[in-house]
């Protein structure tokens, strides 16, 4: 059902040789990019109608128009069950808690008497939200987004999500995005929601059209051609991350209980065929009993042959055996995971030693579907490897950092012998006179 890696017995190699012998999916992003392009233009030039046509062709709706009736919202919050409801308020709440403390306060340094500098942080102006609705929808990912944009003090929000097909005969909810995420969305105050997926979402976020303004940034998980707009238009507009598929890696050693590192690595492979389930670890006792566990719980559950065997047999998923705790964090730092959780002896200690990872879930009682819903941490996390340089969805993705620079005369004084220097070695003469012009042309001396 799922693989295994022997990295015991010769030493680690580094960096990129290292990465080369772990498990990943293949994700051609750059390959999907010529197919959306057409896609992405057909928005551009014809707007709304091309939505309405691509609705028609990959989601089978017929659309009369995009934008979701502020009735349909209410009317799938009315319906959303009280359970279902209590849930989403409750990770609302709890991201709320998380989210409100990463808020960042304006700073100001003095270099020099007279020389300040201060950064000040400006939330984005208008964000994209996508929330997929193929496979699986995702109301989660609906907090997960808007709420760090909303704590980050984002005034215009949107919010697009595929149309769905009308279930049976007169089913008011059909070309409508889920009634679900209808419902997450108005808990949290979106009313302005688009049906509207895939590559042509992200252009109409990007270029806007009759009916939707074009914004600034775009966030939000989906499947590749997603990820393809979003490198399309990556200068045009800011993004969170090309997402992959979706990535658990499990560090345990033999404290760990087999049935919950079996339960966790099923729990990812449930997203995707090419979701990927790693365990490194250095017990070959629990290799073999994770190994036998796998089998009467993938048995027990939903999705198996669309999902969880596709993915648990690929070649992203693959159980991982090294010599020691010190060669295991040096791979799941070389791998980079999504989510990486610690099921070692003094989880805690060793997750403090981890350098490259989206999220880090501590010990037996943190497992990631805690992260998914209610931990208040973010979903929305690098894949691929990305995490060795690229962070979670934050308050932070949604502020712009500016400077300030605020010089008195004789500060300026004080260092433009330094500017003009430095203009004339880079041979740019009209930077150092734009210092010289104003003392009459002549540089003053340093005091």
């Amino acid at each position: 059902m799922i693989s295994r890696i022997d990295l015991r017995g010769d030493a680690l190699p580094e960096g990129p040789a290292l990465r080369a012998l772990l498990p990943r999916a293949d994700f051609d992003v750059a390959a999907a990019l010529e197919k959306v392009r057409p896609i992405c233009e057909a928005v551009h030039h014809r707007g709304d109608t091309a939505l309405i046509d691509y609705a028609e062709k990959f989601d089978g709706v017929r659309l009369e128009q995009v934008r979701v009736p502020a009735a349909a919202l209410a009317e799938a919050l009315a319906g959303l069950e009280p359970a279902v409801r209590e849930a989403l308020e409750e990770s609302i709440r709890r991201a709320r808690i998380v989210h409100r403390e990463q808020r960042r306060a304006p700073h100001t340094t003095q270099v020099v008497p007279g020389g300040t500098v201060t950064e000040k942080w400006v939330p984005v102006e208008r964000v994209g939200l996508y929330a997929p609705g193929g496979r699986s929808v995702y109301p989660s990912s609906v907090i997960m987004n808007a709420v760090p944009a909303q704590e980050a003090g984002v005034e215009s929000m949107a919010l697009a999500s595929p149309p769905q097909k009308p279930r049976f005969e007169g089913d008011t909810a059909g070309g409508l995005p889920h009634p679900t995420i209808l419902a997450a969305c108005a808990l949290l105050g979106i009313d302005e929601v688009y049906a509207v997926g895939g590559a042509q979402a992200v252009a109409m976020f990007a270029y806007g059209t009759e009916t939707c303004a074009p914004a600034n940034m775009v966030t939000g998980p989906g499947n590749i051609w997603v990820a393809a707009a979003k490198r399309y238009f990556t200068g045009r507009i800011g993004i969170d991350t090309e997402a992959g598929p979706t990535e658990i890696a499990v560090l345990a050693d033999d404290t760990a209980d087999p049935a919950h590192v079996a339960s966790d690595l099923i729990s990812q492979a449930e997203h995707d065929p090419l979701a990927a389930a790693v365990l490194v670890t250095d017990s070959v006792d629990l290799a073999d009993a994770v190994a036998k566990e796998l089998e009467p719980q993938v048995a027990a559950t939903k999705h198996i042959e669309d999902r969880i065997l596709p993915a648990l047999a690929g070649r992203q998923s693959a159980i991982v055996l090294v010599d020691g705790l010190d060669e295991g964090l040096r791979v799941v730092d070389a791998y980079g995971a999504e989510h990486l959780e610690i099921q070692t002896a003094d989880a805690a200690a060793v997750a403090e030693r981890v350098k490259n990872a989206g999220a880090i879930f501590v010990g037996p009682w943190a497992p990631v579907s805690l992260g998914d819903y209610c931990a208040g941490s973010n979903h929305v996390l690098p894949t691929g490897g990305c995490a060795c340089h690229s962070s979670g969805l934050s308050v932070q993705s949604f502020l712009r950092g500016i400077h300030i620079v605020d010089y008195t005369r004789d500060a300026l004084a004080d260092v433009a012998h330094h500017v003009v220097t430095l203009a004339e070695a880079e041979d740019l003469p009209a930077h150092g006179a734009a210092i010289k012009a104003r003392f009459g042309w002549k540089v003053p001396e340093s005091k």
